[in-house]
């Protein structure tokens, strides 16, 4: 299979053949026919998340936002078949673990990303782990790239903005940074009703951010977002989002809310905070703030969002700015380095 191969970190990654993988007997294999190319990709490509365990045996296939066509099923398989049209959730499960069992595969006990944990999307072939539990019908109505936009940072977004922060309808919802994860909070938020305040340094970030539903955009280059939002709001948010781990966007998060307001943390740490932000502590107890984490989202959960999809209520695509050949993922990563790039690129030439 051809593959753009990370062979060492920071590097530009080499486009080449590859062996194809091997299906387990409770697994599939997936033609990938569009992969998102997403900030984790560029922490696993920096060399971070080292604090989180991550570390890569090289040569390795990055890539963790997928969809595409099963090619082969596993003896075992029961609910897929050759032929099927897929999307393949990042954050996977093995079934059997109290979090699975309990609905909540997307905190499974054994960690099973794509990309991260075995090779991912930046491949044309992926063997997909338990696959009975890990592949998600794709409705025909929706192309390979829109779905390739959900596989993480939009889903990751939905199960924290719907299940997590539970944000309702006419409520205030800031959310700080508009990369992949941030745009795609904000059209959530926004298609089921709240009023949403974008915040970035970049314009043309912020265009595109009240595109896919911001009501307000505020430049923290020129104004100091925690006021203006406070003005805006007339208090505070109810729910403010960390779209990108870092600590001055946290912290404006959690200073930008109204007392018993929602702080809901989507991005993971750089290399410069390592895990650790320090937090407004007394605040947080005064204004009997909620610090809510959000890590993907299960599979089963994959169906309401897909109908919303269907129905055009949602529109992920929107935010799809680039597609891309496999020669060009190396830039699209450098380009994250400086955060240039404006929106999400999808890989769908292999």
């Amino acid at each position: 299979m051809r593959a753009a191969v990370l062979e060492a970190l920071q590097k530009p990654l080499v486009v080449k053949d590859m062996p194809d993988p091997k299906c387990a007997p409770n697994g599939a294999i997936v033609r990938v026919e569009a992969n998102g190319i997403c900030r984790s990709d560029w922490h696993a490509w920096m060399g971070d998340w080292t604090w989180l365990g991550i570390a890569f045996a090289f040569p390795h296939v990055l890539g963790h936002e997928f969809a595409g066509v099963v090619e082969e099923v596993g003896k075992d398989i029961q609910n897929a078949k050759k032929g099927d049209r897929v999307v393949v959730p990042f954050s996977q499960g093995e079934g059997t673990c109290e979090f699975c069992r309990n609905g909540y595969s997307n905190i499974c006990n054994t960690p099973l990303a794509p990309g991260f944990g075995y090779w991912g999307g930046y491949g044309r072939l992926v063997a997909v782990p338990f696959a009975d539990f890990n592949l998600v019908p794709l409705p025909g109505d929706i192309d390979f790239v829109e779905a390739a936009s959900m596989g993480c940072r939009f889903m990751t977004s939905f199960h924290g903005i719907v299940d997590r922060a539970q944000v309702k309808a006419g409520e205030w919802v800031a959310v700080h940074g508009c990369g992949g994860i941030g745009l795609s909070a904000i059209h959530v938020a926004a298609a089921i009703g709240a009023n949403v305040i974008a915040v970035d340094l970049d314009d043309r970030k912020l265009e595109l951010a009240k595109k896919v539903g911001a009501n307000h955009v505020i430049n923290a280059k020129s104004t100091d977002p925690v006021g203006a939002i406070l003005d805006v709001t007339r208090g505070g948010a109810h729910v403010a989002v960390d779209a990108l781990g870092i600590a001055a966007t946290c912290r404006n998060s959690i200073m930008s809310l109204r007392k018993q307001g929602r702080h809901l943390q989507i991005g993971l740490t750089t290399s410069a905070e390592k895990g650790e932000i320090s937090m407004p502590i007394d605040r947080i107890v005064l204004f009997e703030l909620q610090m809510i984490g959000t890590f993907g989202m299960q599979s089963s959960h994959y169906p309401s969002m897909l109908q919303m999809v269907e129905s055009r209520k949602l529109t992920p695509k929107a935010m799809v700015t680039s597609t891309i050949p496999l020669e060009k993922v190396s830039d699209t990563l450098a380009a994250m380095t400086n955060f240039e790039n404006v929106g999400v690129t999808v890989i769908n030439k292999y």
